[in-house]
């Protein structure tokens, strides 16, 4: 985590984060001087403004990093008209660390997840040990440069060695214990097995069989069950295999980062081809906060929310990687929504 910003991620479930087009990447642990604030984005607005928020907190570009994340999101939820906040931090330009701020208003849309299950199943620690093991050894590829994926299979095949032995573990494991992977996920009372289970049930060899069981894991309480959930699904739509966008767009409304991020993902996997029935989803339910995405400032994470707007508006991807590279991304999202749009 970054040096002065507390984050209150239980140790082994971060995420993470290996994608085509985006990265959710975590600050060093150490810098050689203090981060500061560096770009600071929001999700979730509606009737509020980020003045309005930024005014409240006292908080700033060049200001040195808050040591609290959870200190940071009480005083944010504070404000009138606020129920719930979220603050992650992402690095890093220099000294500079990217703050991302979810809202959630009073009466603004809410993302709604099941209640914890209650129940006994379990997997064998061999295999949460190993969902551990391949975080760790992920998360050292990518700071070894060897974190990309290809995803043609189905599944998450790492370019890392290290990752790529673990992850045919999980398929070994997955292709005897489907029921067992099941079961945890839809039952276990532990978010650590349900996170476990909703990656490596994604290793199954027939893959359509558990496509509604991690549907129904986008709905879990926990945030690493449903990112990870999103991920398998994403692999499967990139192996052509029908996955209904309807829990993804649910996604959009959540006040964490990572269901936003990764449905993103996902939509634009099953946008690749030409998909008018999901575009029709999307436009109903949640163009909105796509666009407030697309509208972040930091290129990496504004990119393939920006590329989702543009193909509601109509766009090829090469259209819209033109008016990326012009600046001139307000055409494009008033194309998309019909209208010119105020910025917040």
């Amino acid at each position: 985590m970054c040096p002065g910003f507390t984050n209150r991620i239980r140790p082994g479930l971060r995420l993470y984060g290996v994608t085509r087009l985006l990265g959710i990447v975590v600050c060093a642990s150490a810098l050689a001087q203090a981060p500061v604030v560096g770009d600071i984005e929001f999700y979730g607005l509606h009737n509020l403004t980020r003045e309005r928020i930024l005014g409240a907190v006292r908080l700033g570009t060049g200001d040195p990093l808050p040591p609290s994340k959870g200190a940071l999101e009480d005083r944010i939820a504070e404000i009138p008209g606020v129920i719930l906040a979220r603050v992650e931090a992402a690095c890093c330009e220099g000294r500079r660390t990217i703050l991302f701020i979810g809202i959630e208003e009073k009466g603004g849309p809410h993302a709604a997840f099941r209640s914890p299950p209650a129940g006994e199943a379990s997997l064998p620690p061999d295999i949460v040990d190993a969902y551990h093991a391949f975080l760790g050894a992920v998360a050292h590829a990518a700071g070894q440069g060897r974190a990309a994926e290809d995803l043609t299979a189905g599944h998450s095949r790492m370019d890392d060695p290290a990752a790529r032995a673990i992850q045919d573990r999980f398929a070994a494991f997955a292709a005897g214990h489907v029921e067992l992977l099941r079961n945890v996920l839809r039952n276990g009372s532990e978010e650590e097995q349900r996170a476990t289970a909703a990656m490596v049930i994604g290793y199954v060899p027939k893959k359509e069989a558990v496509v509604d069981d991690l549907q129904y894991a986008l709905q879990d309480p926990d945030e690493a069950v449903r990112a990870n959930a999103a991920r398998a699904l994403n692999a499967f739509a990139v192996a052509g295999i029908q996955v209904s966008p309807t829990w993804l767009l649910e996604l959009l409304n959540s006040v964490v980062l990572s269901d936003r991020v990764e449905s993103v993902r996902t939509l634009l996997t099953l946008t690749d081809k030409p998909a008018p029935d999901v575009i029709a989803q999307l436009r109903e339910h949640g163009l909105p906060a796509v666009v407030e995405m697309a509208r972040w400032k930091t290129p990496a994470y504004a990119l393939p929310p920006f590329l989702l707007v543009a193909r509601v508006a109509g766009l090829t991807d090469q259209q819209a990687q033109t008016s990326w590279q012009k600046g001139d991304r307000e055409s494009v999202i008033a194309k998309a929504v019909g209208g010119p749009q105020r910025k917040r």
